[in-house]
Order: structure tokens, then sequence, then C-alpha cells
């Protein structure tokens, strides 16, 4: 998939993705050891990116399971459509039990969810297992039979195992700590907020109309922010919502009446914003 680290940099820069020098370490080494990659920080620092970056640079196609509190085996791994199998059990009314069943639990009457597609696939695939700390704790003992043998495990059809090995992105907020035996399967890397010259070189990427001084003035305040205890610190994705929304205004420069009337795009609790408009010097910055 990659033929280096520099490799991997390029490639994803390509994509529209800056990768720091240990990010685009760490896709290498999961790439070439097949390992899982564990993604973990905070909301929007491109840790979903990443992997459709990742899959876009490597002609892959993208399976992306995303998590959330209930999510199941018939979610993620597989089920059966009843009600093609009622319809088939009503059409083989003369037949023994033993002929219908065999015919019902085949690959027609089979709904592959995005485990079981990921595995089965024979192309390049990206598997994107997102938002993993979501999921209840059980679900966590359904991938690690994926992740350890790549692998799945169908009663009535049988075992699937990959003959091409999908290159596998598992992303967590940190919500809830996720088990060592996962950890383990996973090569771990973590995305915090960028620094300020990596932040100015995706603004730049993201919002190429913004010009340089007003790009420095939104990395610098929004770096200020990050640095005072708000609820929720803007992420990299805000930052660059920001950067667009000024563009939008035509705004020249970065004033206390611009910041006040647009706290709103960066920040997301009225409590948040309000602790900013009285804390944030502009001419300290």
């Amino acid at each position: 998939m990659f033929t280096s680290v520099d490799d991997v940099s390029a490639r994803l820069a390509e994509a529209g993705y800056l990768a720091s020098p240990a990010v685009a370490t760490t896709v290498f080494l999961a790439a070439r050891l097949g390992k899982p990659l564990l993604v973990e920080g905070p909301a929007g620092v491109g840790k979903t990116e990443l992997a459709k970056a990742v899959a876009q640079v490597a002609g892959a196609r993208l399976v992306r399971l995303q998590c959330y509190e209930g999510v199941d085996e018939s979610r993620a791994l597989y089920e059966w459509n009843h009600a093609k199998q009622l319809l088939r059990i009503s059409a083989g009314r003369d037949e023994s039990w033993d002929e219908t069943r065999t015919d019902i639990f085949s690959e027609e009457f089979l709904l592959p969810r995005p485990l079981l597609t990921a595995i089965r696939g024979d192309e390049p695939t990206v598997l994107l297992i997102d938002e993993t700390d979501k999921a209840d704790i059980e679900m966590e003992g359904l991938l690690l039979e994926v992740l350890s043998d790549f692998q799945i495990t169908v009663p009535e059809l049988g075992t699937v195992t990959a003959t091409r090995r999908p290159f596998v992105v598992l992303t967590s907020n940190a919500g809830r700590e996720l088990s060592e035996a996962l950890r383990r399967r996973c090569l771990f890397l973590h995305i915090g907020f960028p620094e300020e010259e990596l932040e100015r070189r995706i603004v730049r990427l993201k919002v190429p109309g913004l010009g340089a001084a007003l790009t420095e003035s939104v990395v610098r305040v929004a770096g200020a922010l990050r640095a005072m205890d708000l609820r929720k610190a803007p992420s990299v994705a805000e930052t660059v919502d920001w950067a667009r929304t000024l563009l939008a205004l035509g705004a020249g420069t970065l004033d206390e009446d611009v910041v006040r009337d647009t706290l709103g795009v960066i920040l997301k609790h009225q409590d948040d914003i309000q602790k900013a408009a009285a804390k944030l010097d502009l001419d300290a910055l």
C-alpha cells in the first residue's frame, strides 16, 4: 500500500490530509505489518478523515461501521432476510423441512453488514470502525475474533476467512476505556490538537482564499481558546469552519466585533461563548 513513511505523507497530502510524522509513521507500520490501527483523540481532529484519505490514496473501497450504544451482531456482522425467507417457505409448502432449511440459509438470503462485507472482499478495502468507544463492551468480544484472525463464523454457512485482509482503522473519542485485549491487537495512534504551524498549513489547504494574516489570527485564537477551561475545546474541523465563515463574510481582520459575532461557529456551548468573550484578549495574541 505504501513504500515508505515519506510516501504516506506525500500521498495523504495529495488527498488533502496533512499528516504529522507520527501519523505517517504509524499508518505505514499498520499497512506494512497488517495490524489494525486504533486512533484515539478528541472529536474533530481528523481520525475519521484519516481512514477516508487512506482509502482514497490506496484506491480502496471504504467500508464503515458506525458504532453506537446498542449496536449488535445483526448490524455489525450479518442478518438473514426474514421476509424473503418466509416467502420462500410459503412457496415450497410441498417440500420437506430439510430441503427448505438448506435453501433458506444460503447466500441468497444473507444480508452482509460492514464486518462481513470487509472480510469477504477480494478488492483492496479499508474497514473503518468509527467511534468504537460508543459501542457496548460486549461488542468488543465480537471485534476480537475479527481482528485476531480476520475471520467470521456464520453458523449456518461455516467460517469465512479473509483472502485479502482489509486495512482496519478503529477510532475512539475516549468516551470510555477500551479493553486491553482489543488494544493489544492494534497499533495505537493518538491524534491531538496540532501544533500551530501544522494547523496553519491545514487552514491554508482547506481555505485557500483566506489571507495569510487572517489565517495566522484564526489559528492563534483557536489555540488561545483551547487553553481556556471550556466544556468543548474547538477542534481542527471547527477552526476550518471558522476560517470559511470569515472568508464568506469578507472579513479582512479578526477584530472584537467579528469574533463576538462568529464565536458560535467555533464554540458549541453558550457558557463557553460567554467565557471566551469575557477572557479572550485579541491584543495579547
